[in-house]
């Protein structure tokens, strides 16, 4: 059946039987424009990863690569049943909890400030999102020099204000060296919240909270009843993101400790790296499984949660 066109006149079936291998062109066009990133992508990343879950499966070891026989599940049975396996996941739990929930307050209220305009509000926007261009493994490095026991400038001041009486062997003590990676992965992580939240702080109309304020409600009030409301999808996102992050992330515990002392420090992703260098990628890929699992879990049970709590 034929159809008017904008000049006047009428395209039948065969003007449109005609568009037909034109919109095929377009498409093998595309493909081809699509095609060197699809083959890069595929190639360096999904590779990879099906070469590292097949190690998985398999004993590999670096240093003997003559006889890699198939083992099934062993590799993921000694890394359940490997004393150090309980503390290894406590630690990991510890250094997500412990590291994001003062990232998130930290940020959330370095944002709140931001929001507001003040004089030179720029420069300090600057300076408090300069951490994040920095390299993780390089603020490891710079909190290690400064949690040194003996030059560290953390027992400086500290002593110098009457906190202790003599330096503290911040990264030789099991029970303080926990505390102090965490105290470097809450200044690093802190910059990610406040550059998230506040962009969606931007979004908060002020003609809500003038209203608001006009009709008696306070500064907490505004907080809890229209801001955080307004903006708790992008912060349950960015909660998710950092997890995610935090528990694949470690750069600064690798430079700061390597995971000592005593492997009192290791979490799940520095625990691979160390079975790595000792040249035993069958359960190195087996723990890279672990993880990869346990995420996807948590993720679909907090997204789960997370529709129910915005109904």
């Amino acid at each position: 059946m034929a159809r008017p066109t904008r000049s006047g006149g009428f395209v039948g079936s065969a003007g449109a039987a005609s568009r037909r291998p034109f919109r095929a062109r377009h498409a093998w066009t595309l493909l081809a424009f699509m095609l060197p990133a699809i083959v890069f992508v595929c190639w360096f990343t999904y590779f990879p990863m099906l070469q590292g879950a097949r190690m998985a499966f398999h004993d590999w070891n670096l240093w003997d690569l003559t006889s890699t026989p198939w083992v099934g599940f062993d590799n993921f049975i000694a890394v359940f049943q490997n004393p150090a396996f309980p503390t290894i996941a406590w630690n990991s739990v510890l250094w997500v909890v412990g590291s994001l929930v003062p990232q998130l307050v930290i940020g959330f209220l370095i944002a709140l400030a931001l929001r507001k305009k003040f004089r030179f509000r720029g420069l300090y926007q600057a300076l408090v999102f300069f951490p994040w261009a920095v390299s993780g493994f390089l603020i490891g490095m710079l909190f290690r020099w400064m949690f040194n026991a003996e030059f560290g400038v953390i027992n400086d001041l500290l002593m110098k204000v009457g906190m202790i009486s003599q330096p503290l062997p911040w990264l030789a003590d099991p029970k303080l060296a926990m505390f102090a990676v965490i105290v470097a992965n809450i200044w690093y992580g802190v910059t990610f919240f406040a550059i998230m939240i506040l962009a969606a702080l931007q979004s908060v109309p002020d003609d809500m909270l003038e209203a608001a304020s006009l009709d008696g409600a306070g500064k907490a009030r505004q907080l809890f009843s229209i801001i955080i409301p307004y903006i708790s999808m992008t912060l349950f996102l960015t909660v998710l993101l950092r997890v995610i992050w935090i528990f694949n992330f470690p750069d600064v515990i690798w430079a700061m400790t390597r995971g000592g002392p005593a492997s009192q420090t290791h979490i799940i992703t520095t625990w691979m790296i160390d079975y790595t260098q000792q040249g035993n990628y069958g359960i190195a890929s087996a723990i890279g499984l672990i993880v990869v699992a346990f995420l996807f879990v948590f993720c679909a049970f907090y997204l789960m949660v997370m529709r129910k709590v915005q109904k």
